[in-house]
């Protein structure tokens, strides 16, 4: 993937507001267990961040995906990685679908909004039976005339404490799970919206994170994106985007965290000299450091792929299941090199080591990546297992 002099500047934007207006205060953010959304989305809004890839009329920069995977890629020089994660879900996550097949007065209503960051939007797909099982959701948006009335729930929602709009995927009908749902706009002041409780998380911690109720809720039919029963499909394209923003989003946290361990290692005696002049030590380090530029190469190909108009569900699958996998093994040897220090909560690997094992998680298993490429290199069996063949289905 080429770079231009636009990529670079963009780069340099995000690095600096990072270093401004999230490093100096993620470790408070961290012991109060959320950061301030409104505040630091109307900072990024105002700085021209929110709207990377949205169209120009609605105040977006209206520019090709590589461009939010740059701006991934620099975020994660974040001290924490909960910020992060909540402004990818705000731009990559959950926006996707109405700026691709939002009806006009849809995008003219919420897109503005949400690219100035006087919104902060959330995902509501997650329910507490239905994670990386997306086709097994329960809540229901039936119709009523005018209206959709939503009944049911959602779970593990980012930002869910804070947020304005959700983009909800919901069964607007009875048929086939891939083709009986939809996806929704909701605003979360909408009556019969209940945040049920705050979860208390092992990483992350800075990010909000909620479980939500819906009892009766009424929105207008025209907040529905796109085609009523595309639902499934239109989730299934938001995951690519989502996947590849955060394998780009993880590749300067591992940068940082083998720099810090070589910095630490260098000054720590043990034994008498530095343990970085223990060989096991530095051939790890320099092992662990290929393994990052292999993962930023595939990163860039299925970026690549994605901007061409080529399929990047394997590519994409393929770095999301990587990058999980590369963060939890950069994390925990980085961390054991700094011993007893490395399992103190004031260290910033042991933050590290805990934010990074939600990447396996989120945004569909790391199971749920191995299915797609085996369906992309045609060894599935025959009789499929569980509710992926859906998702294959959609990626198809």
């Amino acid at each position: 993937m080429l770079f231009t002099q636009e990529h670079k500047e963009l780069s340099r934007t995000v690095e600096k507001f990072v270093a401004t207006e999230l490093n100096p205060y993620v470790d408070q953010w961290e012991e109060e267990g959320i950061f301030p959304a409104h505040e630091v989305f109307k900072k990024l809004g105002d700085a021209g961040l929110l709207g990377i890839t949205k169209p120009t009329e609605y105040g977006g920069l209206g520019l090709d995906f590589s461009y939010a995977a740059v701006a991934a890629e620099a975020y994660g020089t974040c001290r924490a990685g909960g910020v992060p994660m909540a402004i990818g879900v705000h731009t990559d996550m959950a926006t996707p679908a109405l700026a691709r097949f939002g009806s006009d007065e849809l995008r003219r209503e919420f897109l503005p909004p949400m690219i100035a960051g006087d919104q902060v939007w959330c995902l509501g797909v997650s329910e507490p039976g239905a994670g990386s099982d997306v086709a097994s959701v329960k809540t229901t948006a039936r119709k009523d005339g005018d209206d959709y009335v939503i009944n049911g729930g959602k779970m593990w929602t980012t930002s869910g404490t804070q947020a304005d709009v959700m983009c909800l995927l919901a069964n607007t009908s009875d048929g086939a799970p891939h083709k009986n749902k939809s996806l929704i706009v909701l605003p979360m002041k909408t009556k019969g919206v209940t945040v049920a409780r705050k979860l208390d998380k092992l990483g992350m911690r800075c990010s909000d994170t909620a479980q939500i109720h819906f009892e009766d809720v009424r929105v207008p039919r025209r907040y529905l994106i796109g085609e009523e029963g595309m639902g499934f499909t239109y989730q299934m394209l938001q995951f690519q985007e989502e996947r590849m923003w955060g394998a780009a989003g993880s590749l300067r946290s591992m940068d940082i965290m083998i720099d810090d361990v070589v910095a630490y290692t260098r000054n720590r005696i043990a034994f008498g000299k530095p343990l970085i002049d223990n060989q096991y030590i530095h051939f790890r380090l320099a092992e662990l450091k290929a393994e990052v530029e292999a993962l930023r190469a595939l990163t860039y190909r299925a970026v690549e792929t994605f901007i061409n108009g080529k399929d990047a569900t394997m590519l994409a699958s393929m770095a999301k299941l990587k990058s999980g996998r590369l963060l939890r093994e950069v994390a925990d040897g980085c961390l054991q090199y700094y011993g007893g220090m490395g399992y103190m909560n004031e260290m910033p690997i042991s933050r590290y080591f805990r934010d990074s094992r939600l990447t396996s998680i989120g945004g569909g298993a790391d199971e749920v990546m191995l299915s797609i490429i085996c369906k992309y290199m045609g060894t599935l069996p025959k009789v499929r297992f569980g509710t992926d063949a859906p998702e294959q289905k959609a990626a198809e």
